[in-house]
């Protein structure tokens, strides 16, 4: 914390105790968490119009892409749906998080 550091150059006890959480500190924890949620559903939208995206051009082209491709297609969807499971599951975490505050 900012004030230990300037209390210990001072010779001083710190002001701030860190012994018990204030209301000011879990204010600051929940805004921090609603902040990393949002974040984390931001990037849960961007993840699954990638893959909206990826399914669109493999239901459209199987017949005119090369099978490597096509493979690559099918692969980078199950790579998607992975990122998608495991945001959805942070993302989880986080409102569990925030609700036990």
């Amino acid at each position: 914390m900012e004030a230990e550091r300037h209390a210990a150059r001072l010779g001083r006890l710190p002001l701030v105790c860190a012994t018990h959480k204030s209301k000011g500190e879990t204010v600051s924890q929940l805004d921090g968490l609603k902040e990393e949620l949002v974040y984390l559903r931001l990037w849960l939208g961007i993840v699954v119009v990638a893959e909206i995206g990826l399914l669109g051009w493999l239901a459209s082209a199987p017949e005119t892409t090369t099978p490597r491709l096509f493979a690559l297609g099918v692969g980078g969807m199950i790579v998607l749906g992975m990122g998608i499971y495991m945001l959805h599951r942070h993302i989880e975490r986080r409102i569990r998080e925030i609700r036990s505050l």
